[in-house]
């Protein structure tokens, strides 16, 4: 008995993603999914019967663009706040480094985050979310990192499973446990790691708030070893890791990071060749985050042929939080990776698919496949290069995640 299908998109030029490299493209293709899961991609002659004998619904795109729904796999959208002020003061000759320590950056963000109820939360950080959906994300990562302390931080984990309730579609959330030393740590740093090590990290485990950790190690943050007393917790408690690694000084984040078998090192500005080769052997991805290298106004770019010469994937994401990358676009992160970076078309729309799934340890989605969920999107385009090349303005035509289609 032929396989029906929910629904059916017929004339599609698909970019499957499926290999190692390329679009996947596919012309003159069709896609149906039943009950979330793709049942059948690829050209329209290979059907096993005709349209209306196969799915429920079926309809043409006429010659549309589909690919999977784009996955932000580093995002910091939940916070309370906005800081304005210090993109005028970065303006003004100060130094990302100078304004944490001037009491601001990180710590400014915490304070509103920490005032904002958990409903005022979730007004502020809704229509963010609601951006990434209008621009073709159909997954997104969500840390937590702005409360740095036990309430806060799973306030916001919390907001951020509201959040994919909302809007329908798949969230993520990291327990960025070691992003900055609160005020009232001031003068306890081993106290404070310690607490989120061993008290927090348990309580947000066992809450089954987070799907992984992350931690920032920087010489305005913490170091390899208090990164690494925080992942041994994360690891005996089976949660995989992440890491802010090499952005602005190389402290071996990436190697750290790999060491962990981590699922990701992002940022990586400096990281070096043992850094590199280190990911590349654990099977880590490599995510970059052109938005905070554009804001911060960096000069010093990820080593792009390094990851290329070794085979380390490379995703791409926006970073959006509010202080070095207020960027509510994956598209727009696409397009910089690719002008700032080097990236091509290709490797941007595999970044933003494919690899960013495999960041966050997602095997069932990134690609149109049968036996995949069923993200995708519509777009305003013809060839897969327009999503890296168009500046500005939402190409995304229809979204569907998990086959159901969201609202415009």
């Amino acid at each position: 008995m032929t396989v029906r299908c929910d629904r059916l998109l017929l004339d599609c030029t698909l970019a499957t993603l499926s290999g190692d490299s390329g679009y996947g493209l596919v012309e003159h293709a069709a896609i149906g999914w039943r009950g979330g899961t793709i049942v059948f991609a690829g050209p329209m002659r290979e059907l096993p019967a005709e349209p209306e004998a196969f799915a429920l619904a079926s309809e043409s795109v006429h010659g549309a663009l589909v690919t999977p729904g784009l996955v932000d796999c580093h995002t910091h959208l939940v916070f309370g706040g906005e800081r304005a002020d210090e993109f005028e003061q970065r303006l003004e000759g100060a130094s990302y480094e100078a304004i944490a320590r001037a009491g601001g950056g990180i710590l400014s963000t915490v304070r509103a985050t920490r005032a904002a109820s958990e409903a005022r939360l979730l007004e502020q950080s809704l229509p963010r979310a609601q951006a990434l959906l209008r621009d073709g994300v159909t997954t997104v990562e969500v840390k937590s990192g702005y409360g740095l302390n036990l309430e806060t931080e799973m306030k916001m984990l919390r907001v951020a499973r509201r959040i994919g309730r909302t809007l329908g579609i798949s969230v993520r959330t990291t327990f960025l446990g070691l992003h900055a030393l609160p005020p009232e740590f001031a003068d306890r740093r081993a106290d404070f790691v310690a607490a989120a090590s061993d008290e927090w990290l348990p309580a947000v485990a066992g809450g089954r708030l987070a799907d992984a950790v992350d931690a920032f190690c920087e010489g305005i943050a913490f170091t390899p070893e208090e990164a690494r007393r925080f992942f041994e917790s994360a690891r005996g408690l089976g949660l995989p890791v992440k890491l802010h690694a090499d952005q602005l000084s190389n402290l071996g984040g990436a190697a750290l990071a790999a060491a962990f078998d981590g699922l990701s090192a992002d940022h990586l500005e400096w990281t070096d060749e043992a850094g590199v080769e280190a990911m590349a052997r654990a099977g880590s991805v490599a995510v970059l985050l052109p938005g905070s290298f554009y804001a911060l106004r960096e000069t010093r770019s990820p080593p792009i042929a390094g990851f290329r010469e070794h085979g380390v994937p490379m995703a791409v994401a926006t970073d959006l939080n509010p202080g070095t990358s207020p960027l509510r676009s994956l598209r727009l992160a696409m397009n910089m990776a690719c002008t700032l970076f080097g990236l091509t078309p290709e490797e941007a729309l595999r970044g933003a698919t494919a690899n960013a799934a495999r960041a966050l340890g997602l095997g069932d989605r990134g690609v149109l496949a049968q036996g995949r969920r069923a993200d995708l999107v519509v777009w305003h385009a013809r060839r897969p290069a327009e999503l890296a090349y168009w500046i500005g303005d939402t190409l995304a035509a229809r979204v569907f995640a998990g086959g159901a289609e969201l609202p415009a």
